[in-house]
């Protein structure tokens, strides 16, 4: 076991542990610490606790104090230059003609280093760019390329439920969302109500999942022949969560349908159902669909990055 406390640096953002020392570490408490590139400056979401060691990073760096009146300055004066560097970095971009859209500048607490948060269809040579700021900011310089999650995450917004975007509001990292999931929650597959603010599929997908992954596993396919109290028929549709399935029975022409507990239920022949069939209204919203996919997986591959 080790003591440690946890620091986040960008709110939202990823929770990051570091040694205490010997300071008097409270929650709320603002702190320079040491990390892998150099002194940040960050804010206590945890206090001072035990955890595991294999729930650590190694090395454990240490905070090395708490925020002093000129640290908080600093820090303050950085952010009033982040504002001009972007202006600077649009005339810039405009200068070299990129195809490039940028997003934020964030100074680093030390001054040391610039980071500039752009977007890209696809690879950018932008080596030209980089030399061209160094010059003006006389610093190292870093243009970091992001996707689409993170540009929203930065500019902020409401989602389809009214409230403040996950991202934007506690959510610390991106999980990989598939349309398998909304397809597994009997949600309609219909682009624009699955899609977030980014054009991507919504994070939201992914809280669920595992609950209903596990409810699955005892539950009968739609299109399943079943055994009930009533005779034998064809699963018409379940309820994952309820447990709920709703049978088909056809007597001649006439056909009638009844709910049952998955439990009161035996399958005698269960339904071949394609992975990759997806049941949508419209040519076009599968198209969309389709391309939804593609862009999800493109997002996960690494973006370049350039330093100097």
């Amino acid at each position: 076991m080790k003591i440690v406390t946890g620091v986040r640096f960008k709110k939202p953002g990823k929770i990051y542990y570091f040694a205490p020392g010997n300071l008097q570490i409270e929650k709320g408490m603002e702190v320079i610490v040491d990390t892998a590139m150099g002194e940040e400056y960050g804010e206590v979401v945890i206090p001072i606790k035990e955890v595991e060691d294999d729930e650590i990073a190694e090395p454990l760096k240490e905070i090395i104090r708490i925020a002093t009146y000129k640290d908080k300055k600093m820090r303050s004066e950085n952010k009033a230059k982040e504002s001009d560097a972007f202006k600077i970095g649009l005339e810039k971009i405009k200068k070299h003609e990129l195809p490039m859209k940028l997003i934020d500048v964030e100074y680093k607490y030390d001054g040391s280093k610039i980071i500039f948060y752009f977007t890209a269809e696809g690879r950018i040579d932008f080596r030209e760019l980089v030399k061209d700021l160094a010059s003006v900011f006389r610093t190292r310089i870093e243009l970091r390329q992001i996707g689409v999650r993170d540009e929203v995450k930065r500019c902020g917004g409401n989602g389809i439920c009214g409230r403040e975007l996950c991202c934007c509001s506690f959510l610390s990292n991106f999980e990989t969302v598939s349309i398998k999931m909304a397809k597994e929650q009997n949600i309609s597959l219909n682009p624009s109500k699955i899609s977030g603010n980014c054009g991507r599929l919504m994070c939201c997908l992914k809280y669920e999942q595992e609950v209903y992954e596990e409810k699955l596993k005892g539950l009968p396919k739609i299109g399943a022949i079943v055994k009930t109290k009533d005779g034998t028929g064809e699963v018409a549709s379940v309820e994952t969560l309820k447990e709920m399935v709703r049978v088909k029975y056809q007597e001649g022409d006439d056909i009638y349908f009844r709910k049952y507990e998955a439990k009161d239920i035996v399958v005698i022949k269960d339904a071949v159902v394609e992975e990759d069939t997806l049941q949508v209204d419209s040519a076009e919203d599968l198209e969309e669909l389709e391309k939804l996919e593609k862009l999800e997986k493109a997002d996960e591959k690494n973006i370049e990055k350039e330093e100097i």
